[in-house]
Order: C-alpha cells, then sequence, then structure tokens
C-alpha cells in the first residue's frame, strides 16, 4: 500500500512540475518571442503576414498560442521559415487515404492556407487510413469532414473546402490564387493526367501521388521524377498519358513505392452477389468502382512523405531525398531479348513470351538479385551484380509452361543448357535443395502477380 501511494504521488508531482513548466514557457515565449524576436524577426524581414485573396492578415507566429503550438517547428526551420510556411497557400485535391494525411500534417505544420477539394463522402470502410474521420462522419463530404477537424487543430487556419470533382470546368475555380503548391492524391487517371498538365501549364509546384494501394512496405517509398517510378502501374500510365496527349515527358516530382503491389482489383459483385459490370455503378464516369484492398499504413505514409516534401519546400530546407537506384535499362533489355532468341531457338516461336522489360527487371533484380539462380549467396547487390550480365540469361523454369514472370529463372549459358537438358523431376530428385530454394521463389512471383 505505501508503495502505491508513493508511485502516485511521483505520478501528481510529475504532472504539476509538467504543468509548471508548460506556463514557463508560455510565459517567456508571450515576452520574448511572441512580443519580441518573433515581431522584429517579421518586421526586419518585411513579412507582415500572408495574403488571402488580396487581403493582408495579421501575422499568426505573434500570436502566444500560435507560436507555443509551432515553437517544434520554429526550433527546426527557424523563425524565418517557418514565416514562410505560415505565409502559404497549399491545395490538396483528393482527401481519402493519402490525401487526408497530407492535408492533416501539412495543418499541423502551420500552413496558413488550405483549399481542401474532393467531391466523395467519408464511407464506413474509409475510416481504417483516413487522417480524422470518425462513425460519425459517415456520409458527410470528405472535405466538409476535413474543415470541421481542422478548425478544432488549427483555427486560424483559412480554410476553404470544396465538394466538387477536378475537370476542365472546375479548373480555375480550383488553381487560381496563386497557390504554393498543390498536391495531387487523385486515384483516377484522367482526372489525375488533367490536373498534372494544367499545373505544368499554369507553371505551378505540384507533388503527385501514385498508387499506395496493396503495398505493405513502407521502406521502399520514395520521392522522384514521375521517369523514375517504377512498379506502379497508375504511374505508368500517366507518365504514358501526359507523354501523349500533352507532350510532358518529366519534370513532375511524384511519392511512389517501388514494390511491386501484392493484389490486384477484386471483382465487382451487384446487389445480387453475382459479378456484374463495374462501370453500370459508376455514378462518376471513368471512376473505379472494383475495390483494391489497401493496409491502411501504406496511404497514411504516403501522405506524411508528401506533407514532409512540401513543408521544407516551402521553408526552403534543402532535403536530399533517397536515390532510386534503376540500373541501365539496356540491360534489362538485352536479358528480355536474349530470352526472345533463346525461346525462337528452342521451342520455335517466343508467342509464349508473357513478360516485358519492366518484368524482366522484377525478375532479375527482384527475385533473381542479378545472379544466377544456383548462386547460394546474394550479398552482393548493386552494380556489381550486373559485372557477369553477359554471361547470364533466362530460361523457363518448367519447360512445359509459358515463359511467365513465375516460371524463369536466371541462370549462366552453361548452366542454362544444362537444364534444358533436364527435367523437373529429375532434379527435385537429385537436388532437392535447390529445388525447394527455386520453387519457393517463384512461389513468390506468382503471389505478388496474383497468379
Amino acid at each position: 500500500m505505501d508503495e502505491r501511494v508513493k508511485i502516485l504521488a511521483l505520478i501528481g508531482g510529475g504532472a504539476i512540475l509538467g504543468s509548471a513548466a508548460t506556463l514557463a514557457l508560455s510565459n517567456l515565449l508571450s515576452k520574448s518571442i511572441g512580443k519580441g524576436h518573433i515581431s522584429e524577426a517579421v518586421k526586419s524581414n518585411g513579412l507582415p503576414g500572408s495574403k488571402y485573396n488580396g487581403m493582408a492578415t495579421p501575422n499568426p507566429l505573434t500570436d502566444e498560442v500560435i507560436s507555443e503550438q509551432l515553437t517544434r517547428n520554429i526550433q527546426f526551420f527557424g523563425l524565418e521559415a517557418q514565416q514562410k510556411v505560415t505565409a502559404s497557400y497549399v491545395v490538396v485535391i483528393g482527401l481519402g487515404g493519402v490525401g487526408s494525411h497530407a492535408a492533416s500534417m501539412l495543418l499541423r505544420s502551420g500552413v496558413g492556407r488550405l483549399l481542401l477539394v474532393d467531391f466523395d463522402q467519408v464511407s464506413v470502410s474509409s475510416l481504417n487510413r483516413h487522417a480524422v474521420a470518425t462513425r460519425k462522419d459517415v456520409g458527410i463530404s470528405k472535405a466538409l469532414c476535413l474543415k470541421k477537424h481542422f478548425l478544432s487543430i488549427f483555427p486560424e487556419c483559412h480554410i476553404d473546402a470544396k465538394v466538387m470533382l477536378y475537370d476542365s470546368s472546375s479548373e480555375e475555380e480550383i488553381l487560381s490564387g496563386h497557390p504554393d503548391f498543390v498536391l495531387d492524391c487523385i486515384d483516377n487517371i484522367d482526372t489525375k493526367v488533367a490536373l498534372l498538365a494544367a499545373c505544368v501549364r499554369r507553371g505551378l509546384k505540384v507533388l503527385s501521388a501514385t498508387g499506395a494501394g496493396a503495398r505493405a512496405d513502407p521502406t521502399r517509398i520514395r520521392v522522384a521524377d514521375l521517369r523514375e517510378s517504377t512498379n506502379d502501374p497508375l504511374s505508368r500510365s500517366v507518365r504514358h498519358r501526359l507523354r501523349k496527349d500533352h507532350g510532358i515527358d518529366g519534370g513532375i516530382p511524384v511519392v511512389f513505392s517501388l514494390e511491386k503491389p501484392k493484389a490486384k482489383l477484386l471483382p465487382f459483385k451487384g446487389p445480387s452477389g453475382e459479378e456484374e459490370n463495374p462501370s453500370d455503378y459508376q455514378i462518376v464516369p471513368g471512376f473505379r468502382v472494383r475495390i483494391i484492398p489497401v493496409l491502411g499504413t501504406i496511404p497514411a505514409i504516403f501522405g506524411q512523405v508528401m506533407a514532409s516534401y512540401v513543408a521544407t519546400q516551402l521553408a526552403g530546407l534543402q532535403v536530399q531525398m533517397e536515390p532510386v537506384v534503376n540500373f541501365d535499362t539496356d540491360h534489362y533489355k538485352i536479358l528480355h531479348q536474349r530470352l526472345i532468341e533463346h525461346e525462337e531457338l528452342i521451342y520455335g516461336t517466343s508467342m509464349q513470351v508473357e513478360v516485358d522489360v519492366e518484368e524482366v527487371m522484377y525478375i532479375a533484380k527482384e527475385l533473381w538479385h542479378g545472379r544466377s539462380a544456383r548462386d547460394l549467396s546474394i550479398k552482393d547487390v548493386g552494380r556489381a551484380m550486373w559485372r557477369s550480365v553477359n554471361e547470364l540469361m533466362l530460361v523457363r523454369w518448367d519447360n512445359t509452361k509459358p515463359a511467365s514472370v513465375s516460371n524463369l529463372i536466371l541462370l549462366r549459358f552453361k548452366e542454362a543448357d544444362e537444364h534444358e537438358s533436364r527435367s523437373l523431376e529429375d532434379i527435385k530428385e537429385e537436388e532437392p535443395e535447390f529445388f525447394v530454394r527455386v520453387t519457393t521463389v517463384l512461389k513468390r512471383a506468382e503471389l505478388e502477380f496474383g497468379f
């Protein structure tokens, strides 16, 4: 009993000391930062405040509560840089799992003006990944939901919420006003391409999110130019459309994952429970109805990455993003061409080659790490992995099945010749460990590609 009293006393004492420290810091801020350093710095830097629709607003950093709320940011960026963030105007389009988290952290980072745009409503199934929505918010628009919650977090932020779909007719209403940054968190290809093209045409800074669904590895999320994004069907389609329809061949930063999607769109079932045509149920033409399985943490991290990128850009802080290690595509083209020639030589046709260069990249890099399937060591992954590229080729594991992602192994020329002369039953009987190792790797490819 005495021990319990001591513990409770310690907890109570800690709480009192914490409260006292907070009050002391608040008084210090109001005297030195709120009234002195901040206001003087703002005056000396000629930053009287941000401008919203042509109207000057008082600098919010002179407010005691706001300066306390953003203390950690001020300490991290410095006062002048945080002032730039607070004077900024950011547009976020698409307020689902990615966009809601991006907008939420931009708000908490002190961005002074936000425009939130989405035509959709909060659903029960979206609660696994939305930043702030609760069950009470189900059925209301995502834009208004965010605005409601945001006003209780940072009420001094100037927040506009528009319940609308971005298209050519709404472009002017959404993109006017000279935003400092536009965040594209849309998952529809047509709308995404139109928005990115408009931002490029208007000279607006834009950051785009690619596919966050069906992935689970947060360590593979990167920020790079659209031209460098790989293993993402959405960015591949957007890249093609931008180049074909608008002559845009890059120059747009994107957040994407190097991870191959682990699942595909689920089949669409109507009220009867039978599979039906998804387009028959579209509320908005061109928007998908079928469901992509989503682990809620990944779109949330996508959004956090977007917010961090934009906040540092607004503050003028130079952050060197980790480079995307893409080896010369000529290596993969060579392997692909060798496969075609080998198929024609052995089988008389290449019609059963079911992989393209990008899938060859996945097979060589992700499955076999640029080494022969017979090499036990895979520790050297990097440019050294291509030192023996002239000795490697892709061959079928099971010659009775097509040359697909889940049926191709990387071997040296001599090993390939030997492999072609043996049956799988022979390999299974004579080299059981090798057989199990290869089939395990190919099973992984089968699962990741949804075969």
